[in-house]
C-alpha cells in the first residue's frame, strides 16, 4: 500500500486493499495502481485516465467527487474494484514495464469466497487480462463459475480507441 518514502519513486509498487461490500456482483480488475494512484493513495488517480468518467456517466456521480463517495457509489452499484497484482517491481507507471518476476498476485480465492455474489470480473485492459489469466486463474480451477471480460483500458496510454468506444464497451459489461 506505498510507494517510496523517498523523494523519487520506488520501482517496489505495493497496490491497495479492494474496494467491495457485501453484495457485489462485478469485479473490476486493473493491473497495479500506476505512480500518481500509488503517491494519490487512490485508484485511477491520474488526471487523463478515463476510468471515473466512465464510471460517473454509467452510475450517475460526478467523476470529480470525493475519492470515497466514489468508491461508495461503486459499492452501491455492486462494483468491487481491486488489481491483480499485490505487489511488483515496475519503474514508472507502464504494465510493460513490471518484472514478470517479482509479481504477486491477490488472494482471488480468497476474496472470491468472501464476495460469493460475484459472478463477472471484468479486466481493465489486455495487461490485466493477461496478468490474471495466467497467475489468478490457475488458482480458481478449471470448473470456476466466473465471467471473465476483457474491457478497453481506460488508462490514458490506450489512446487507441475514442472514450466514447470505451464508454460503450464498458456500458455493454456493467449490465
Amino acid at each position: 500500500m506505498k510507494a517510496s518514502s523517498n523523494s523519487e519513486p520506488s520501482a517496489y509498487a505495493e497496490g491497495f486493499p479492494p474496494i467491495a461490500a457485501p453484495g457485489a456482483r462485478i469485479l473490476v480488475l486493473g493491473s497495479m495502481p500506476g505512480q500518481q494512484s500509488l503517491r494519490a493513495q487512490a485508484y485511477y488517480a491520474h488526471p487523463r485516465n478515463a476510468f471515473w468518467p466512465i464510471m460517473g456517466q454509467l452510475l450517475g456521480f460526478a467523476p470529480d467527487a470525493p475519492y470515497a463517495q466514489r468508491a461508495a457509489m461503486l459499492q452501491q452499484h455492486g462494483i468491487a474494484l481491486w488489481d491483480v497484482l499485490q505487489s511488483c517491481v515496475r519503474p514508472g507507471s507502464l504494465d510493460a514495464d513490471i518484472d514478470r518476476r517479482s509479481l504477486v498476485c491477490n488472494n482471488f480465492p480468497a476474496f472470491l469466497a468472501t464476495y460469493p455474489d460475484i459472478t463477472r470480473i471484468c479486466c481493465n485492459g489486455a495487461a490485466a487480462h493477461e496478468l490474471f489469466r495466467r497467475h489468478a486463474l490457475p488458482a480458481l480451477g478449471p470448473e470456476h463459475p466466473y465471467e471473465l471480460l476483457r474491457l478497453p483500458s481506460t488508462s490514458p496510454a490506450h489512446a487507441g480507441m475514442t472514450q466514447a468506444a470505451k464508454l460503450d464497451a464498458w456500458r455493454a459489461a456493467l449490465a
